[in-house]
């Protein structure tokens, strides 16, 4: 038994074509930009934008953006080759099973939980958050109590006296949104992906209508200095920023990055895609070249429509319709359209990652890395619906009971590492298996792969000791499960069971 036995390319693409048991291909060219579309444009820009800017970089945050989009490329171009060689669920799990052996593939699919995973915790956090504002601002009703749509580490103190004055319990809203998704998932990945195209129509509409309509009323004083002068930021939970300077534009990009999260989850669909070879580079790289060019425009209008300060204080996770609201006079309508059409884009985030997240765990239960329940397949909707129910526990967990920001960064610094592996595994099996089909072939192999790594490098020393800290722990405890578990239970290096 070895830890570091690789799956073979014979073995993996065998299990692709057994499609009478497998997923079934019903995803176009079409349907995986509107999926990576429908991943990328939801929490990560409409709150961490706000986030970067108040705690990093202000204004330069664009810069931020262009960081995180060119590490983002390099790594897409990596994922655009391996997934249209290597067709099957897994994403960067399977290549890394493939390339670098089955200790590594446990690592970076445990890695995979705190992107796609704690991604959608954090997103049905965020979707809580304005479905208050959706309550109050656009329905005039009462908020739903700040106890029952906060975790119990989130408080509200009196400045003055210290005393405690609300204190939360349970995240109800975003653990509701997170079955619900689940449930559709269940239903079918063709209907998903259905639901799915809508709301992309609606989202990209209302960026591209707060990029038209805001251009008007950007503040040039909002844009001076564009690189705010290095300082430090303390935020609510007393954890400090670097701000400002090359320092505060990294730790943007690896606060932003977050927003580009979802293009590879792409690459998870790979099994269901009528022709992977042809549609995945184009589902991966069409997403990512879209949304970048959004994100850029977006983030220059609303550090220039509001101020750093607005950010910090009284716009928090729903800074964007606080800004209309208090800036763009006319245009309260839109802040109110927002507000409804971020709650549907944050769903289909939602739907995106736990669509991932599925199947991540249906490879690896297949593999026996995880229970072989998690490679079960429903018998009418054929899709891995326990693999779904194990996921709807997992992140209602983290979404009723973590604070937003936490798991945001937890997100962002999982998903760097898989995309190092990722371009690692690229560089490897070049080596290992040159003449190998490949539909689409990353270019200048290996300096873009390197360049990938170093620039994923540099966005995780921006996120800070912390975040290192939290990574390290959580593969710990992953290391812990693989040498109790999977190993004992691998299909590879256990052939007879």
């Amino acid at each position: 038994m070895s830890i570091w036995k690789k799956k073979s390319i014979s073995l993996l693409l065998a299990e692709a074509t057994e499609s009478e048991k497998g997923l079934k291909r019903t995803l176009t060219a079409w349907s995986l930009v509107a999926l990576g579309i429908g991943a990328i444009i939801g929490a990560g820009l409409f709150v961490r934008t706000a986030t970067a800017a108040a705690q990093n970089a202000g204004p330069s945050v664009t810069i931020g953006f262009i960081v995180a989009a060119v590490g983002c490329a390099l790594a897409g171009l990596c994922y655009a080759e391996l997934s249209s060689s290597i067709p099957i669920s897994g994403s960067a799990y399977t290549y890394t099973y493939a390339t670098m052996g089955e200790l590594l593939a446990w690592i970076i699919g445990w890695d995979l939980i705190l992107e796609y995973a704690v991604g959608a915790a954090t997103v049905g956090i965020a979707w809580s958050e304005y479905l208050n504002n959706l309550l109050t601002n656009v329905l005039h009703m009462s908020p739903i109590p700040y106890s029952l749509c906060h975790s119990p580490f989130q408080k509200i103190i009196d400045p003055n006296t210290q005393e405690i004055l609300q204190q939360g319990i349970i995240n109800l809203p975003a653990l509701f949104i997170v079955g619900v998704i689940s449930l559709l998932l269940i239903k079918g990945t063709q209907e998903s992906a259905f639901v799915n195209g809508l709301i992309v129509v609606v989202k990209v509409t209302i960026v591209v209508l707060i990029i038209v309509l805001g251009w008007h009323f950007i503040n040039p004083v909002n844009h001076t200095p564009y690189i705010p002068e290095v300082g430090t930021y303390t935020d609510d939970q007393g954890i400090g920023h670097h701000y400002g300077g090359i320092m505060g534009i990294l730790g943007a990009a690896g606060t932003v990055f977050f927003a580009f999260i979802g293009f590879d989850a792409v690459s998870t669909a790979a099994q269901e895609t009528k022709n992977p070879k042809r549609d995945m580079p184009i589902g991966i790289l069409g997403s990512l070249a879209i949304c970048t060019i959004l994100y850029i425009l977006f983030a220059h209008v609303l550090t220039g429509v509001a101020t750093v300060e607005d950010f910090r204080t009284g716009g928090k996770e729903a800074s964007v319709a606080f800004a209309i609201n208090k800036y763009m006079i006319g245009y309260e309508w839109l802040a109110q359209f927002v507000t409804v059409a971020i709650l549907a884009g944050f769903s289909s985030v939602i739907l995106v990652m736990l669509l991932g997240q599925s199947r991540v765990f249906y490879a690896m239960g297949k593999d026996g890395l995880l229970p072989k329940a998690f490679g079960d397949l429903h018998p009418k909707y054929k899709t891995p619906y326990k693999a779904n129910l194990a996921i709807l526990v997992i992140v209602g967990l983290f979404a009723a009971f973590i604070p937003g920001d936490i798991v945001g960064d937890m997100t962002s610094i999982g998903t760097l590492f898989a995309f190092i592996l990722v371009c690692f595994s690229v560089i490897v099996l070049r080596k290992t298996e040159p003449d190998m089909k490949r539909e689409f072939k990353t270019p200048f192999v290996p300096l873009v792969p390197i360049l990938g790594i170093v620039v994923c490098l540099a966005m995780i020393y921006g996120l800070g000791w912390t975040n290192w800290l939290r990574l390290l722990l959580w593969l710990a405890i992953g290391l812990v499960i693989y040498f109790f578990y999977g190993k004992k239970h691998s299909k590879l290096n256990n052939p007879e069971e």
